[in-house]
């Protein structure tokens, strides 16, 4: 090609003015890949592609940007009780722990830490404040459904509020081994028969 074109430009014959032909060919070539390959993408060279937005409920981003009771308690204190769950489909991992008065019952404390995406966060920041102040069986109650549909999760995103319930179950049955140890009774209490059905 470069003979053709040194008939017609005689200047493109020297050494130093092929280099430079070269270079200009080369750079061709890479704009006219880069324009192929942006319209392939969907992406023109004048009007780039607005992205796709997912829109979250206001609820999904409050509980993100302020996510209620994040932290941990020691996993060996007797009247707490840890569940960890994952994902493997997406990688979300939720750690839930629950701090049980003895005497009552009841849930004093709740907190969380959850590695994942912004409904999972949430998820669990819902999940921990409805667990406060409740019996332990009434929070074996809470369904995935219920934090799904407060939180108005699309459907790509109900695994989350599943890990939520799972990882409340996690904790209760965790709390309930620990008793059962402490008590030395072999026999599994109503509550831990609960949670494994």
């Amino acid at each position: 090609m470069t003979k053709n074109l040194t008939a017609f430009f005689p200047h493109f014959s020297s050494p130093r003015n092929k280099n430079h032909f070269n270079r200009f060919q080369f750079s061709n070539q890479y704009k006219m890949l880069r324009h192929v390959s942006n319209r392939i993408l969907g992406q023109g060279l004048r009007s780039p592609a607005t992205p796709a937005l997912r829109m979250y409920h206001e609820r999904v981003v409050d509980h993100y940007n302020n996510p209620r009771n994040v932290g941990s308690f020691d996993k060996n204190d007797p009247n707490v009780g840890s569940g960890l769950v994952g994902a493997p489909a997406c990688g979300d991992v939720m750690k839930l722990q629950i701090k049980i008065d003895e005497e009552s019952g009841k849930i004093v404390d709740a907190c969380f830490k959850t590695f994942g995406c912004g409904s999972a966060i949430a998820s669990s920041s819902v999940a921990t404040e409805w667990v406060k102040g409740k019996q332990m069986e009434e929070v074996m109650s809470i369904k995935n459904t219920e934090i799904a549909k407060h939180l108005s999760l699309p459907p790509v995103k109900l695994h989350c509020s599943m890990l939520a319930e799972d990882a409340i179950k996690a904790a209760v049955k965790d709390y309930e081994a620990k008793r059962s140890k402490l008590n030395g009774s072999a026999d599994a209490s109503p509550l831990e028969k609960a949670v494994d059905a």
